[in-house]
Formats: C-alpha cells, sequence, structure tokens
C-alpha cells in the first residue's frame, strides 16, 4: 500500500515536471523566435538607412516661370503677290544713284592727279603760241591735252570747242574738282581747273599760269565738261 502511494507521488511529480518542461521549451523557443525577427527587423532597418544615405540625391531644375503669353492664334504665311509689292516705298531715287554712278567716273586716281600736277607745273611761264602743244609753247587746247597725255589719258589733239562737244557735262561741286575742264569766250578758250578759286591755262598774253576765277573770268564763263576715266588707259 505504502508502495502504491509512493508511486503514485513519483509519477505525479513527474507528470508536473515534464508540463513545466514542456511549457519553458515552448517559451524559451518563442522567445527565440521573437529575437530572431527583432534582429531580422533591426538588420533591414540598418540595410534601409545606409541604402538612404549613401544613394546621391538629384535634384531637378525647375522651369523658369516666364512672363510671356503663349502663342494661341494660327501663323498663316502668304505668299508675296504684285500687290505687296506696290506697298514697298523706294528709298532712293534712281537719278541719285545715277549722280553717284557719274561722280565716281569722274573720280581721278590720287596717283593721276599728282601725275597732272607735276605736268602742269612744269609748263608754267612757257610761252602762248597758236595750234602748239610744247614743249617750248602751247595754245589753250594744246595746253590741256598735253597734261592729260602725259598723265596717262590720251584723247585726239583738237580744238576748245570740240573738247566741248565730246567730253561729259558735270553740275554743282563736281565743276571745281582738280581736272575739270573750263570753257571761256564762247569756247574760244580752255583751262584746268584746280579748285573754286581758280584754273590753269595758257594766257595769249602771259603762257601758261594760273589764274583765279574773277569777276572777269566768271563773266566769260560758258561751262564745264570731264574727261572720263574710260579715255583713261590708267585708270581703266
Amino acid at each position: 500500500m505504502r508502495f502504491l502511494v509512493s508511486f503514485k507521488k513519483v509519477s505525479i511529480i513527474s507528470f508536473c515536471m515534464t508540463l513545466a518542461l514542456v511549457s519553458f521549451a515552448s517559451e524559451t523557443s518563442a522567445q527565440r523566435k521573437r529575437v530572431v525577427e527583432e534582429e531580422k527587423k533591426s538588420s533591414s532597418k540598418e540595410a534601409t538607412a545606409k541604402d538612404k544615405s549613401t544613394r546621391p540625391t538629384v535634384q531637378h531644375p525647375r522651369s523658369p516661370k516666364t512672363s510671356r503669353p503663349s502663342l494661341t492664334n494660327e501663323l498663316i504665311i502668304r505668299k508675296r503677290t504684285q500687290d505687296s509689292k506696290s506697298l514697298v516705298k523706294k528709298t532712293a531715287s534712281t537719278k541719285a544713284k545715277t549722280r553717284a554712278v557719274k561722280r565716281r567716273a569722274f573720280a581721278y586716281r590720287a596717283t593721276t592727279r599728282a601725275m597732272m600736277m607735276q605736268s602742269i607745273r612744269s609748263k608754267l611761264g612757257i610761252r602762248y603760241r597758236l595750234g602748239t602743244s610744247g614743249p617750248r609753247s602751247y595754245d589753250c587746247s594744246g595746253f590741256v591735252w598735253k597734261v592729260f597725255q602725259q598723265s596717262g589719258i590720251p584723247f585726239t589733239r583738237t580744238s576748245a570747242r570740240h573738247f566741248w562737244r565730246t567730253f561729259d557735262k558735270v553740275y554743282g561741286d563736281d565743276r571745281y574738282e582738280f581736272g575739270t575742264l573750263v570753257f571761256f569766250n564762247r569756247l574760244g578758250h580752255v583751262g584746268i581747273v584746280v579748285d573754286k578759286k581758280g584754273f590753269y591755262h595758257a594766257s595769249s598774253s602771259r603762257g601758261v599760269m594760273y589764274s583765279k576765277f574773277s569777276p572777269y573770268w566768271r563773266k566769260r564763263t560758258v561751262g564745264f565738261r570731264r574727261v572720263p576715266v574710260y579715255y583713261s588707259q590708267a585708270d581703266f
């Protein structure tokens, strides 16, 4: 009898210990699972934070705000017609262009002007003689012809009247440019203009000389002519 009681006690105690061990083991495994899960969570958080810290940040530029309004109307391209041409105003007249071209045609090169002046100065004081063209005497047309010939602008030796009919008319300030021909006494006399103040010519009384445009000569002036550049071999 005592043996049975003791056996029951032992079996009860062992059963209780078994339950205690089972509960302890289950609790321990649960704690381990929680620890493992927490470690995984913490590691994943650390990896995410590390990835964010190492990842470069990119800032996209904002488009600047403009006050210009966008086009809403449709653009229409039309072909040019005869009517549109008539709307264009002329900015310069044809006469002005023609004068500019003529003015350039009348202008002599600096080298040509220098040669003309050198030829004139070499003849100053040489006596006048009708029908001659140097080197010891000159009449008015012979003097003009010789100066231009020695300056590289050859033309036929004729009278002052023929020069008047052959060469180009000049107006305005062109009349007093160096090298222009001035005619006097009903086309019976011709000289070479220096400027507005005077001219060179072969005077019947004093030979080759310089004279001013005095009232005497202005009353006898018929007009002005210009030997064009295309007569010049050097300036062609």
